[in-house]
């Protein structure tokens, strides 16, 4: 019989079903990025059930990234297009040889601006240290910086490199000039010729979603990425906190 539910349908619990039909709106283009979508006492009263199983079908959507909540306002179509990281081509010696940003691989003409804080000179963290082969006195040069696109904090990275390579260099301060922190190892005799990133993906810290601007929820890409120059000496360690609902990975290979 039309509209008779199936046993399937049955056994679905109600907040999946209502999920299932706001997304397919989404997909459809009845909702459109950015709009807000109805409310849980909306849905609450078109579907018949209670208030907690419209909200959880609302935040099961927030949670796979299709919706964004904003307090004290709702829930909106997640209308940021996804940044795709191509590693491949943006730790390419052609790109930041030739001056330019890493980051235009990724955002193309979208505005991008990085907020960096002062750079440092600080004894190591333990990890850091074993992971650069660095003695006990040693410093390193503490580069932190959030980045933002069209206005939105996605990324938090910070780079440490070793202060007896970089001590009185343009990577010492917040500007490090055409082609960054790369090119300008190269000005130092310490190119990298090899990269290594380990990539996992974990819930962020309350700290790590403010930092972020993070809604609850949504799960976070943590890379650790180190260049070793071509004698093998690790000359960076770079520890990147992504937000993965405003990433794409991708990755290219040849044979």
């Amino acid at each position: 019989m039309p509209g008779e539910k199936t046993p399937s349908d049955r056994e679905q619990p109600a907040f999946q079903r209502i999920a299932a039909e706001l997304r397919a709106q989404i997909l459809d283009g009845v909702l459109e990025p950015g709009q807000k979508v109805p409310s849980e006492m909306e849905l609450k009263e078109r579907h018949g059930v209670s208030k907690m199983t419209a909200r959880n079908a609302l935040v099961s959507l927030r949670d796979q990234g299709v919706l964004e909540s904003r307090h004290g306002k709702g829930f909106f179509v997640r209308s940021f297009e996804p940044i795709r990281r191509n590693a491949t081509k943006r730790l390419s010696k052609e790109l930041w040889g030739g001056g330019q940003s890493m980051w235009s691989v990724d955002v193309h003409d979208r505005p991008m601006i990085p907020l960096n804080e002062e750079p440092e000179e600080i004894s190591p963290p333990t990890e850091i240290a074993r992971t650069m082969g660095l003695s006990g006195d040693a410093t390193v040069c503490k580069r932190a910086r959030i980045y933002t696109v069209e206005g939105v904090p996605v990324m938090a990275a910070v780079s440490y490199l070793p202060m007896d390579v970089v001590a009185g260099s343009p990577i010492v301060q917040v500007d490090t000039g055409p082609g960054g922190i790369y090119a300008r190892l190269a000005d130092l005799g310490h190119e990298p010729k090899r990269f290594r990133e380990e990539l996992r993906s974990r819930m962020p810290s309350p700290d790590e979603a403010a930092r972020l601007g993070m809604g609850a929820g949504t799960p976070v890409m943590h890379i650790v990425r180190t260049a070793a120059d071509e004698s093998g000496r690790i000359v960076e360690v770079n520890d990147m906190l992504l937000d993965a609902s405003r990433f794409v990975m991708e990755y290219d290979f040849t044979d």
